[in-house]
């Protein structure tokens, strides 16, 4: 079984390949669930790591439904991503049904070529999971991140259960949202999953001695002298229960 950890700095994708993740997910404004991150980000994150990388192609927070110009910007994210030595793309579009863009995100998985393609979270905000896969399935991605439509995926994990099912061989379906090492044992054995998707991010304090704690940059106060990364002990921690996970019997054969 394998682990994929969602990250927004250099630290943390060191954390996590330290910490035996098979692939990191790299994002920047996590708050807002991941948008593209830049690129001088992309590519010192690609000299400092070793394992995959896939980079989140996502032009803002909020929905899925994006503008032709929205769009235009996506596909140069992906040349962008593939130059800076990116080993996939992870994206999601929907349309003003919820309904899952086929023809955009055919287009984008054809502009990735050999880069494989996840499709993100966007899926569980669609009015008929099943459908939803089948028509990720016909663009050509290869692997769907999903909670099962639900908040997490502990309480998604009978959906997810037959998503893993309908896909066969066809994609991947990675559990994420709440994967923690209090959950994951839940997760994997009623979902069948091989792949899953965790954060893991640790609050810590900033080391800035000097506070002027009566301005705000961002919209979220107690953000401005905290931050979050990915530690390597935790991430080590799940590694360990997924390694055990999968030593067990009846354990999904695809490790």
């Amino acid at each position: 079984m394998q682990l994929e950890v969602c990250i927004d700095s250099v630290e943390s994708a060191i954390a996590a390949e330290r910490g035996g993740a098979r692939r990191v997910e790299l994002c920047s404004a996590l708050l807002e669930g991941g948008v593209t991150p830049g690129g001088g980000l992309i590519a010192t994150v690609r000299r400092s790591i070793a394992i995959d990388l896939f980079v989140m192609i996502r032009p803002r927070g909020g929905d899925f439904c994006y503008t032709p110009t929205e769009f235009e910007g996506m596909q140069e994210e992906i040349k962008l991503a593939r130059r800076l030595g990116a080993d996939g793309v992870v994206l999601g579009l929907l349309d003003e049904q919820g309904l899952v863009d086929v023809a955009r995100t055919g287009q984008l998985v054809d502009l990735a070529r050999s880069l494989p393609v996840t499709f993100h979270r966007a899926i569980d905000m669609t009015p008929d999971l099943p459908a939803a896969l089948e028509a990720v399935v016909a663009a050509g991605a290869t692997r769907i991140l999903t909670s099962g439509g639900a908040p997490n995926a502990r309480l998604g994990s009978a959906t997810i259960a037959r998503m893993v099912t309908a896909a066969g061989d066809r994609a991947s379906i990675m559990p994420g949202g709440g994967v923690t090492l209090a959950t994951v044992g839940e997760i994997a054995q009623v979902t069948g999953a091989s792949e899953f998707h965790a954060s893991l991010r640790t609050a810590s304090p900033s080391p800035m001695l000097f506070r002027k704690e009566e301005i705000t940059m961002g919209a979220v106060a107690e953000r401005e002298y905290t931050r979050y990364r990915v530690r390597e002990e935790d991430v080590r921690a799940l590694v360990g229960a997924l390694a055990r996970l999968s030593a067990e019997p009846g354990a999904a054969a695809e490790n």
